[in-house]
């Protein structure tokens, strides 16, 4: 089972199990990270999982669609390495990958 390492707002960081076949927003939520408010559930229409990636890993993740793209554009806090959590699935090719929580807008 891949493994995540999650940095809070506060920089905190932590390892967690990823069960592939879900996406990064699942199962940061789900191991209680409640400042990810992921609020469309997954649908990309909100930009609230939004979060920074290590960027070794950008290649092995699906490219950026128009619409996740359109919704990062609303953050004052987008860089290089930001993602929609709700947009990257977890497989055996992310794991180790460092992810952080983005500032909420």
């Amino acid at each position: 089972m891949p493994k995540l390492v999650v940095i809070n707002q506060a920089g905190e960081e932590r390892a967690i199990d990823a069960a592939t076949g879900r996406t990064v927003m699942e199962v940061i939520r789900d191991n209680s990270f409640d400042e990810l408010l992921a609020l469309c559930g997954g649908c990309c229409s909100c930009a609230t999982c939004h979060v920074h990636i290590d960027p070794a890993f950008a290649d092995k993740l699906p490219k950026m669609s128009e619409d996740e793209n359109d919704l990062l554009d609303s953050s004052d806090h987008r860089d290089a390495n930001s993602r929609l959590s709700c947009q990257l699935p977890v497989t055996d090719a992310v794991d180790g990958m460092r992810v952080t929580i983005a500032k909420e807008d």
